[in-house]
């Protein structure tokens, strides 16, 4: 296995914070990172989306974001070569959940028990791989009856909170504010330390 390597899988209108902060914070403790897509090369782009709640509204508004690099193949993914697996939300996950092989990605991570993070309609890319039944989970809260159906233990939790499912190693939270803990949780669980 190579030593400290992350596998970030997304796609276009991935959520912006949801994808820019893991990134980063996956970075500054030392792990290598592959942005990956399926369709996408290295050098390719996908496009963000910036999600925001406005008091008196009924769902979240959207605005496009910046433009990510991706800097690795999708084709050339092996489960082997990574420690862990993120995937972040926004609509990406809808479509994601459609592709077989990131599909078999996801079950291969899991099966290697492996950690898997992921926040807001990310954990649909789960539901859809099968591997959430008796899973305690959170998401972003339309997401919830899917995660339900499928068998989840879902669990309502504030947006700045994390659900872990240790025996699973499956790390999810609501949404972006959650990102922080979301990140601590997954790093630890990867074996960084994390001092507070």
């Amino acid at each position: 296995m190579v030593n400290k390597s992350i596998l970030i899988i997304t796609g276009d209108y991935t959520e912006d914070y949801e994808t820019y902060i893991p990134l980063q914070i996956l970075e500054m403790f030392g792990y290598t990172v592959h942005m990956t897509s399926p369709g996408k090369k290295e050098g390719d782009y996908v496009i963000s989306a910036v999600h925001d709640f406005i008091p008196g509204e009924q769902t979240y508004t959207e605005l496009r974001g910046h433009r990510i690099q991706i800097n690795y193949d999708f084709e050339k993914v092996s489960v082997n070569n990574y420690n862990g697996l993120y995937i972040p939300g926004g609509r990406a996950p809808e479509y994601l959940r459609l592709n077989p092989k990131v599909i078999s990605i996801v079950q291969d991570f899991h099966k290697a028990k492996k950690p898997i993070a992921t926040i807001c309609h990310g954990p649909l890319v789960l539901q859809a791989a099968g591997i959430l039944k008796g899973v305690q989970c959170t998401s972003y809260p339309a997401c919830k009856p899917d995660l339900q159906i499928c068998g989840g233990d879902y669990k309502e939790v504030d947006v700045s909170k994390v659900v872990e499912d240790l025996e699973h190693n499956i790390f999810t939270s609501p949404a972006w504010p959650g990102q922080g803990a979301l990140m601590k949780r997954f790093l630890e669980a990867l074996g960084s330390k994390i001092i507070s």
